[in-house]
């Protein structure tokens, strides 16, 4: 294995060389610079000490993005614990569930999840704390008890003068292959795995960021979207960028595509990085709107002028953005292609990548100068990507990775591992692909998403439900099989269709439209023998793929 720095080490120096600068920021409220995080860090690090934490316990932290969730996240992992991120989206029961298969000793919770918990379905915590102040909300021995209530205390006799860089000094003894984090799957189907991630697969995926966006970065601000409990988000919204000395606001709220917009013109990030949904609700409420009228289009559709039109539209997109950032990079699902040939057409500096949690998470990726549109680009530094196909640029097979970013197994379960990685070291991804000649990676879908027709055709529902999604007033699609015949369930967009005064007969007869003219594109085996009408929006797992297990018997 190649020479490979300690992560700690890297949290360390940062700290130091960044001190006077800011850190993190919770979305209009308190910035902390990297003196105050080192403060609270070492503050937290006497806590866990005089509790009887010890090196290699699980601490787990469940709550929404904030400044106060990332300084406890930075000292579980530099006093050596293994930290156990959780998505707040969760539920109740999913929380218990993932504490108790963990065997965290801690829980830190922030304000919503710790009114919806039962301690007493936790049992082997020693203790809850709240992650606003750091409080706590149970404890379960006096060493905790006594720890919380004279941490000032203890912290002044210390350092009693003031603290300073020097004191700044973190566990980094860590082997490459050593635990730092588990982290739960959230998955559309069965109960979450806990996933075994090594610092080799931290850092990994540091070095590639540095090298893929290190020097094309124009500022230092970036805006945290994701939950940092999911490793896209917190790889490339987080430690990245903290590691680098950038400064990090984080959307302590459900980000809306009006607050999004908010921040992003308030912030000006230096990159983007989201989920697929994110970007097309932006790019369909705010631009598309402006351009599909009747004079725009025929001015695109002249040569000499579709340069100039082009351009402007860039530039409004651009700044929808905020206008100061290198690129936007997509990951985490299937990208809309009427969204993704649009952006190409304007250049929009966009590009998809693909990843996995097993692999904390990158694995293909492409700069947006060289990207290729329906691509989620190529096999990453430190990684080797291979497809399982006798012809793999032309036959899908699944999408195999292997390298330094591969996940130790799942936790507890190593019945599930050995289904996962193989001999080799190969992880089977699930995921169906093709490659190019050239490296690129196309996916074609999740091996388990997909159909076969009566006389044996693979279909892909991904692909008709990207189709059936830029039709008219669909918002969102699931392609599901009834016997052996495909149905789509369609969630319209009811409030556009309340302003052009549209009735349920309306929207049926509509979407009856839309399945002719879908059906004129597609081959027949994978033709739509009827649309229905959801109701309401699709279930979604936090980093916003449709939950299809729930939709299959409709």
């Amino acid at each position: 294995m190649e020479s490979i720095p300690s992560f700690n080490a890297l949290i360390e120096k940062s700290i130091i060389d960044h001190w006077n600068l800011d850190a993190l920021t919770d979305y209009k409220g308190a910035t902390l610079q990297y003196h105050d995080v080192a403060r609270k860090i070492e503050k937290l690090h006497i806590m866990f000490e005089n509790s009887g934490v010890v090196k290699g316990d699980k601490i787990a932290l469940c709550g929404r993005n904030s400044a106060c969730w990332a300084v406890a996240f930075l000292a579980t992992l530099t006093y050596g614990a293994v930290a156990v991120p959780i998505l707040h989206e969760f539920t109740a029961d999913q929380i218990h569930n993932i504490v108790n298969h963990s065997d965290a000793k801690i829980l830190f919770v922030g304000d919503v999840v710790a009114t919806v918990i039962d301690a007493t379905k936790m049992p082997g915590l020693e203790g809850i704390i709240y992650i606003p102040d750091y409080s706590l909300v149970v404890s379960r021995t006096d060493k905790l008890t006594y720890a919380r209530e004279h941490l000032n205390e203890m912290f002044g006799r210390k350092y009693p003068k003031y603290f300073r860089k020097e004191h700044v000094s973190y566990y980094h003894e860590e082997d490459p292959n050593q635990l730092a984090l588990i982290n739960y799957t959230s998955g559309t189907t069965g109960f979450s795995k806990g996933v075994m991630i090594p610092y080799r697969a931290l850092w990994s995926n540091f070095d590639f960021a540095c090298k893929a966006m290190g020097a094309n970065l124009k500022g230092d601000n970036i805006i945290s979207i994701l939950p940092l409990a999911h490793m896209y988000g917190m790889a490339f919204e987080f430690t990245f960028e903290f590691l680098t000395g950038k400064h990090i606001f984080f959307l302590t709220r459900v980000p809306s595509p009006a607050i999004i917009a908010q921040a992003f013109a308030d912030i000006k990030p230096t990159v983007i990085i989201a989920v697929p949904l994110i970007i097309e609700k932006i790019i369909k409420k705010k631009v598309f709107p402006r351009i599909q009228t009747n004079s725009i289009q025929i001015l695109r559709q002249m040569p000499v002028i579709n340069r100039r039109v082009n351009d402007r539209i860039r530039e409004q997109v651009v700044n929808a953005f905020g206008g100061n950032f290198y690129e936007v990079i997509i990951g985490g699902a299937a990208f809309n292609q009427d969204v993704e040939k649009f952006l190409k057409q304007i250049n929009f500096p966009y590009t998809v990548g693909y990843g996995a949690t097993e692999c904390a998470p990158i694995i293909c990726y492409a700069p947006w100068e060289e990207f290729v549109v329906g691509s989620c680009g190529k096999a990453v530094t430190h990684m080797e990507v291979k497809i399982a196909s006798p012809d793999p640029a032309n036959i899908p097979g699944e999408i195999l990775a292997r390298g330094l970013n591969v996940m130790l197994g799942y936790y507890k379960n190593e019945e599930a591992t050995a289904e996962t990685i193989d001999k080799d070291g190969w992880y089977h991804t699930g995921d169906l692909g093709l490659m190019d000649a050239y490296g690129n990676v196309f996916i074609k879908g999740r091996s388990k998403n997909m159909l076969l027709s009566s006389n044996g055709q693979n279909i892909y529902p991904e692909e008709i439900e990207d189709k059936l999604n830029s039709m008219q007033l669909v918002v969102e699609s699931v392609v599901i099989q009834k016997e052996d015949k495909l149905v789509g369930l369609v969630f319209p967009d009811f409030d556009e269709a309340k302003n052009l005064g549209f009735n349920r007969e309306d929207l049926v007869n509509l979407m009856e439209q839309n399945r002719q003219e879908l059906n004129k594109v597609l081959p027949p085996y994978c033709k739509l023998a009827a649309i229905k009408i959801h109701d309401e929006e699709f279930a979604k797992t936090p980093k916003k793929s449709i939950k299809r297990y729930l939709y299959q018997n409709e």
